[in-house]
Parts: C-alpha cells; sequence; structure tokens
C-alpha cells in the first residue's frame, strides 16, 4: 500500500484531486423539457470503448458492449456473418496481437464474460446481501439519497420548498438526522450513533471518509467513480448543473455534495457496524481495491471478444452501406463554364427544401424528391445555425434552442407582427391584449391545478372540476384525429395564434447579416437560390408523455425547429438583409421567397408558418406544394405502417387518422421510433446519396468541398453536427446494451420528478436517464441496433486529417474508436480512417 503523505494540507490536497477526477467522469442528463441526447460516457472518451466497458463492469456492474443474448440471435438470424467476424478479426490489432480465431469468438457467444465488480463499503458490511429481511444496504442509501435529491432540486413541483442555503450536504444532513425511519429501514436500530459522527461540511466529509477507508491512494479516484454509478441519474443531473454554470462563466458544485453524501453514508455504517465482523469485512475491502488495476487488466482482456463481436456487427451494416451508396450513380458537378447566373434554376429547380439531418427526414427527402424532381433537398442542422434562445409570450420560460455543446447568445422573443419588419400602432395594442389574455388563462389553469394539490382540497377540486378531467380522460381514451398542436400556443388565444411570431431582438442590420451569410454559406445556398426556398425544422405530437420532447428533436435542448426556421426565414425575407447580402456578393434574387415549415415526425406531415406574410406569387408557388407533400408524406407513411402495427395497404386519409389518433392516445407508449436504428452521418453533397433506400438510419448533411476552399465549413461540421449525432447514437447505443443502468426502464412506469428534472421508474430508486424501453423494444424485438456511427464524408483526406489534427476531441473519438470515419474516394470506393491512415474499405 503506498504510503499517505503526513501533513494535512498536502492529504487534504489529493483526496481534493481525486473527487474532482471521479466527478469529472460524469456526463450530464438534460430536464425533461430539455431533452438531449448524451452520450453518457462522454467524459471518458479519452480512453478506448473497451477499456471503458471493462471500467463501468468492474465499478458500476454497468454493460458498455452488446449483451452477447442479442449478439447470438444476430449470428444465428444471419444480420452477422463469418466474414464479418473475420474482417473484425484483422482490424483489431488487440485481436491480432493475442492470436485470437474466429471459432474462439463463436465459442465465447455461449459463455458470459469473467467480470468481477469490486464492492464498495456499503457492500461489505451489509450482513443481509440477498434482501431477505430488509432492501439491501445499497438500494436503501440510493432511495433515501434520491428522495433527498427529488425534495432538494424540485423548484416547479412542489408547493413547499425546502431551505437550500446551505446546498445539498447540508439539506441532507440535516433530513437524515429527523429521520425517524430510516434506522428501521435499513435493521439500524442504534444508527442515531453514526449519525452523531457526521461531520458538518462536505470538505470535511471527503475528507473523513476518505482517510478512514485506509485504501491505496491509487485507487481513491476509482472507488470514488464506483461511488458515484450508484446514483448515476442524478450524479448526471447534477453533471448537468455544471455543464450549464460553466457555459455561463461560472461553476456548481452539487456534484461534489452528492458524492460527500454517498462517501458519509458508507461511514455512518461503519460506525453503527463497529464489531468484530464488521472489521473482517472492512479489511477484505481494502484488500479488494488493492487488486483495482489488476481486476480491471483482467475484465479488458475478458471484453476483447466483445469488442470483436461489436465489431462484426458494425460491418454487417457497413457492408450494405457500401453497396446501397455505390449503386448510387453519381451525379458530377455541373461543370463551372455551364454555370449561368443562377445554376439552381438553370438545372430546372423550382423549390430548394432544407431538412434537418435527423434520421427521420432521410425517408420524406426521399420520398419528395422522387414526386416532383424539381425540389432540391438539402440537409442541414436544425437549429439552422441560429444561437438562440426562446421567451414565449408573457412568460418567463427562457429556452435554449442550439445544441447544448453551445450557450445562447441572441435572445427571440414572441410578439404580435403584422408585417415582416413593422408592428406598427396596431401590433402594439394587440400586443398588449394578446399579453393580458395569455396571462389570464394562464392564473385560472394554476388555480385549478392548485386546488387539487392543497392539503384537505382533493375531494372538493374533484367536484368544481371534475367534469374537466373527464373530458381529459375521454381524449385519452378515445384520441381523437386532430394535428399537432404547438406547446408554445398554451394558453395563447385562437385570435392572436395567426399574428403571434417568434422574433430576433435588438439586432441592428450588419449584424443580421453577419449572421445569415454564414448560414447561407453553409447550407451552399450561396451558390444559387431557387424563387422558393423552404427552411423545414421538425417536431414530434405525442400526448401523456414525460419523454416527448426527446421525440422533437435529438440535439436542440428537446425543442421543434419551428422558432429557428421562422425566425430565419423572416430575417432573409427582410429586402434591407437580402440587400446586404447582395452587397456581400451573394447572388438573392428578387423575386425569392423563404418560407418556414416543421416536418411531424410521427405523421409525416409538413406545415407551413407565417405564409400570410408571403406575396401572392410565393402562396401560389407553397400551395403547388402542398399535392407534393400529401403525396411523399403517404409514401413515407406506408414504409413505417408495418413497424407500428398499422395496416400499410390502409386508404391515404384512413392511414393517417390512424396515424394522429395513435399520437392524441394518452395510452400510446410508442407515438413514433424517434432515431432507433440511426448508424450513419453521410457529410456530402446530396448527389452521392440521391435515391439510395437508407431505411432512416443515416444523418444527412450536405456539403460541397468545392465551395469550402479553406475547410472552415468541414471543421464546423467535423466539431458540431459530428459530435452532436454522435451523442444521439451513444445515447441509443447504452439504452439498449445497458436498459436498466442507463436505460429509463419501463415507460408504464414513469413518475415525473421535479415537474421538469427526469422520472422515477415507480416511486424511487435512482434518477432514471436515457431512452424508455418502449422506445427501443417493441415488445417482442429490439428496434435498435448498438451500433457505433459510421461517418462518410466527401473530402479530400488532408482536409479531413487537418481538422482531427486540431481538435482534441475529434482525434480522441476516433483513435479510441467510438465512431467510424470513411470517406468517399474519386473511383467510387472508400477508405476508413484508422490510427492516422487511410485503409481500403472491404465490403
Amino acid at each position: 500500500m503506498q504510503p499517505i503523505p503526513s501533513t494535512n494540507v498536502d492529504i487534504n490536497r489529493r483526496i481534493d484531486a481525486a473527487c474532482a477526477q471521479a466527478c469529472s467522469a460524469i456526463a450530464p442528463a438534460w430536464p425533461l423539457d430539455r431533452a438531449i441526447a448524451v452520450n453518457p460516457h462522454w467524459e471518458r472518451i479519452g480512453h478506448s470503448v473497451r477499456a471503458i466497458a471493462a471500467r463501468m463492469a468492474v465499478l458500476g456492474d454497468i454493460r458498455v458492449l452488446p449483451p452477447r443474448a442479442m449478439l447470438r440471435q444476430a449470428w444465428a438470424s444471419g444480420r452477422i456473418v463469418a466474414a464479418d467476424i473475420d474482417e473484425a478479426l484483422a482490424q483489431l490489432p488487440a485481436a491480432r496481437a493475442v492470436g485470437l480465431k474466429a471459432d474462439e469468438v463463436l465459442a465465447a457467444l455461449t459463455e458470459l464474460p469473467a467480470l468481477t465488480r469490486l464492492p464498495l463499503l456499503i457492500d461489505v458490511l451489509d450482513d443481509d446481501p440477498q434482501g431477505q429481511r430488509r432492501l439491501s444496504w445499497r438500494q436503501a442509501i440510493t432511495h433515501q439519497v434520491s428522495q433527498v435529491c427529488a425534495a432538494y432540486f424540485d423548484v416547479h413541483q412542489a408547493d413547499w420548498q425546502p431551505d437550500r442555503e446551505g446546498g445539498l450536504y447540508t439539506f441532507w444532513r440535516t433530513t437524515l438526522t429527523h429521520d425517524h425511519g430510516i434506522g428501521m429501514l435499513m435493521g439500524l436500530p442504534d444508527i442515531a450513533s453514526g449519525l452523531a459522527a457526521l461531520p458538518a461540511t462536505r470538505e470535511d466529509a471527503e475528507r473523513w471518509v476518505l482517510r478512514r477507508l485506509g485504501l491505496p491512494e491509487k485507487a481513491w479516484a476509482d472507488y470514488l467513480e464506483a461511488v458515484l454509478l450508484t446514483v448515476t441519474g442524478w450524479a448526471s443531473w447534477c453533471a448537468y448543473l455544471a455543464w450549464e454554470a460553466r457555459l455561463a462563466g461560472g461553476s456548481d458544485m452539487h456534484l461534489r455534495d452528492l458524492l460527500a453524501i454517498r462517501l458519509a453514508w458508507g461511514a455512518i455504517l461503519l460506525e453503527c457496524r463497529d464489531d468484530e465482523a464488521a472489521q473482517r469485512a472492512f479489511a477484505a475491502l481494502q484488500v479488494e481495491w488493492g487488486r483495482a488495476p489488476a481486476l480491471l487488466q483482467q475484465a479488458e482482456n475478458a471484453l476483447l471478444v466483445d469488442e470483436v463481436w461489436q465489431l462484426a456487427f458494425e460491418l454487417g451494416y457497413q457492408r450494405g452501406l457500401a453497396r446501397k451508396l455505390r449503386a448510387v450513380a453519381s451525379l458530377p458537378a455541373m461543370p463551372a463554364e455551364n454555370l449561368g447566373v443562377n445554376p439552381v434554376v438553370d438545372s430546372g429547380v423550382e423549390v430548394q427544401a432544407a431538412f434537418c439531418i435527423d434520421v427521420r427526414s432521410e425517408p420524406l427527402r426521399r420520398a419528395v424528391e422522387s414526386t416532383w424532381p424539381a425540389v432540391q433537398t438539402i440537409g442541414f442542422a436544425g437549429f439552422f445555425g441560429l444561437p438562440v434562445a426562446y421567451t414565449p409570450l408573457a412568460t418567463e420560460a427562457r429556452r435554449p434552442q442550439l445544441p447544448g455543446l453551445l450557450a445562447p447568445a441572441l435572445e427571440v422573443t414572441e410578439r404580435v407582427a403584422h408585417t415582416t419588419t413593422d408592428f406598427g400602432p396596431a401590433g402594439d395594442a394587440l400586443q398588449t391584449a394578446a399579453r393580458a389574455a395569455r396571462v389570464d388563462s394562464f392564473a385560472n389553469a394554476d388555480r385549478w391545478s392548485a386546488g387539487s394539490r392543497w392539503p384537505n382540497a382533493a375531494f372538493s377540486s374533484v367536484e368544481a372540476v371534475g367534469a374537466g378531467y373527464l373530458g381529459k380522460l375521454a381524449r385519452w381514451l378515445r384520441p381523437s384525429a386532430a394535428s399537432r398542436r404547438s406547446v408554445d400556443n398554451a394558453g395563447l388565444a385562437r385570435r392572436y395564434l395567426p399574428v403571434c411570431r417568434p422574433v430576433l431582438t435588438n439586432l441592428p442590420l450588419g449584424a443580421k447579416v453577419d449572421l445569415v451569410a454564414p448560414v447561407l454559406h453553409a447550407m451552399g445556398l450561396d451558390l444559387g437560390l431557387a424563387p422558393l426556398v423552404l427552411l423545414i425544422g421538425h417536431g414530434s405530437q405525442s400526448a401523456n408523455n414525460a419523454q416527448a420532447a426527446a421525440l422533437d428533436c435529438g440535439a436542440c435542448c428537446g425543442q421543434t425547429g419551428e422558432v429557428n426556421a421562422r425566425v430565419l426565414a423572416r430575417l432573409l425575407n427582410e429586402p434591407e438583409v437580402q440587400a446586404g447580402l447582395r452587397a456581400r456578393g451573394i447572388a438573392v434574387p428578387a423575386d425569392v421567397s423563404f418560407v418556414a415549415a416543421l416536418h411531424n415526425t410521427t405523421t409525416d406531415e409538413i406545415e407551413g408558418f407565417d405564409l400570410d406574410l408571403l406575396d401572392d406569387v410565393a402562396r401560389a408557388r407553397w400551395a403547388r406544394l402542398q399535392s407534393v407533400f400529401l403525396h411523399a408524406g403517404d409514401q413515407v407513411r406506408r414504409e413505417r405502417a408495418a413497424g407500428l402495427g398499422l395496416d400499410p395497404r390502409s386508404p391515404h386519409a384512413a392511414l393517417l387518422q390512424q396515424l394522429r389518433r395513435r399520437a392524441n392516445d394518452g395510452a400510446q407508449t410508442r407515438p413514433e421510433w424517434g432515431l432507433a436504428g440511426n448508424a450513419a452521418l453521410i457529410i456530402a453533397p446530396r448527389r452521392r446519396s440521391l435515391g439510395a433506400l437508407l431505411d432512416g438510419r443515416a444523418f444527412l448533411h450536405d456539403y460541397d468541398a468545392t465551395n469550402d476552399a479553406d475547410g472552415s465549413v468541414l471543421e464546423l461540421l467535423m466539431t458540431a453536427p459530428m459530435l452532436v449525432t454522435h451523442w444521439i447514437n451513444w445515447q441509443y447505443h447504452a439504452s439498449t446494451c445497458d436498459p436498466s443502468r442507463l436505460g429509463s426502464g419501463n415507460k408504464l412506469l414513469h413518475n415525473v420528478v421535479g415537474g421538469r428534472i427526469g422520472v422515477f421508474e415507480g416511486n424511487g430508486g435512482d434518477l432514471r436517464i436515457g431512452l424508455a424501453h418502449q422506445s427501443l423494444h417493441d415488445g417482442t424485438h429490439w428496434r435498435h441496433e448498438p451500433l457505433r456511427m459510421t461517418v462518410v464524408i466527401d473530402a479530400q483526406a488532408e482536409a479531413i486529417e487537418r481538422v482531427i489534427a486540431i481538435h482534441p476531441v475529434v482525434r480522441q473519438l476516433l483513435d479510441h474508436d467510438w465512431l467510424h470515419l470513411w470517406r468517399f474516394v474519386d473511383d467510387g470506393g472508400f477508405k476508413r480512417y484508422s490510427q492516422g491512415k487511410w485503409l481500403a474499405v472491404v465490403a
């Protein structure tokens, strides 16, 4: 055992560093109303996937790689074939180094990997680990800490708010000392003696416990991380608070408080169990953690077979992806000498439609293109490059409308606006009236809901508003076929709906042009504009769904793309902004119109916004598109129908009504499949994938290297959309590989915590993170395959390598196998990036 330095100052510094290191390993989890898909291993990408898989197994009994039962099924069905295993063995240096053979890989499918979880103090002290007489102490402590956190962090749901002045640790300490039932729950009638020893501060608790444990110093950070993994959900919530604080230039210590609480619980139990058996258990803990490095290495070795199967699983998908992309006739770009003043119009394009890169957009883009070839579709990040926060009318509900990697820099508010640029006195009067009407509506709604929360008011509340509740229940039992209604319209009187719009505030003309010019360039629209340009965000439609925001957008803080699309369209329609763009060399035709729209991913309908602001010609073009959207939407609905248990042969109107009723059904746990199945990101001109049936599994971001001389757009795409889609990909991967720890369990049992923080499964346990089982499994089969994303880029090797060289995060993702990177090559094939080299793709 490494000797501990004798000075208090030095040991305190080392303890503080170990605690900080453990906390730095926890990835954030965003609240329900701002749901962002996150790789739960994000803070660990500096290590290989297999090393982290071993670490999570030994420290927290968490699975990172696909379970062997799933792989066994994939092998039996032919989804993975012998050639995939052979190629995986050839690609993995570690497999080659130990001479691993295909027959050994196959034999492992019938076995469980030899993985040993290191115990915590609460485990070795528990004299009833099977829970025959009571909850195990691990379960009881997790429940108690979770309930305290739910009370402490709830600022939206409870009518009585606790005193948070001293911080989370102080609140927990006070709560615990007044909880007279916890000792009985845990089988510790003398718990008071342990509580009396509790340090008063978080810092003292960390130091007291870590000194008392007597663990080898090199094991401190590992032990502390294992402690946090017992409350993964709340640790992730605290990490989110720290993430948000850092974006704002500050800091947050709640995660350290949570760590101190969990550490202190172990010490309390040690104080309560100061007998010979406890001392033996305590000594055994020290011995076990002395073996931590050896156990971690043993687990990493054991998981080599699982890494081979993971890669083989991916190679099977990649083989099909390569075949589909090769089959597409790669149309050559139009030679420069043939380009006219407006090459888009010259090539026969009448409408450009920019969709979000979301995998659910891929089938609809394909359907629109096949229905009317005069529509050119474009893939672009669904927040449309606007770093904004949005505040609806008469509320203080400011919310970010951009990926969680970024902080808002601009403000958008909702207000009454009759024209593109001018509000006018009439608009100001309507603004005041609309605000007052909405405030009254919210006040009445709050009065009714408060009546059911106050003590002794429940029965009278039912009598007073029972008909309203029965009406809501009836709508769930007999859902209507109504179309999607925006949550932003809640409380807004119907007469104000047509004229209430999101408006960018306090931005001078020059700044507006500075904002939109790079967006047009990144979208490729600076090369030419069609007469009608659609900016199509996306949103979902579901009822009674705590995780509804996760279906809206996996990146943009759980919001739809409506606000961003409307704001950008409004800016681009301003004559002064168009003039400013022309002054910068961007050809903006005088007759061009931009229209904001929304793709409802549950029903595959497209809704337009602010159409009253368009001129007659633009409205006529929009009207012509409606039959295109009708036929394209019907095509996609038929493709999706069987996967939702519907008959794809149903008449058009009947099928659409069925999808709408599913969306409005409060008992429906699978209104849509979200991003299940996601497996690839293609950064390339649309001609590289035009017509390919990608099955709604690929993110599609348009990129033209010939319009990116300095590589700045490629750098942006590899450091923003590529990271965001990686987060989405790994949230689905993790929720599938370990539904019990990294998924949120059974949606039927979800109870919302704190109004927006997250969900419990049932009424306790840890805060759940990740996706519900129903979002991944149809009751018989998994709808998501846990594959690491394959990124395919159409750019020169040197341009890609430059981005890798200057961005450590991108380099870590690639060097440590968190995703695959390919590039198109001139012969129609592909090369893959591997440890700084480009190798031929065998497919």
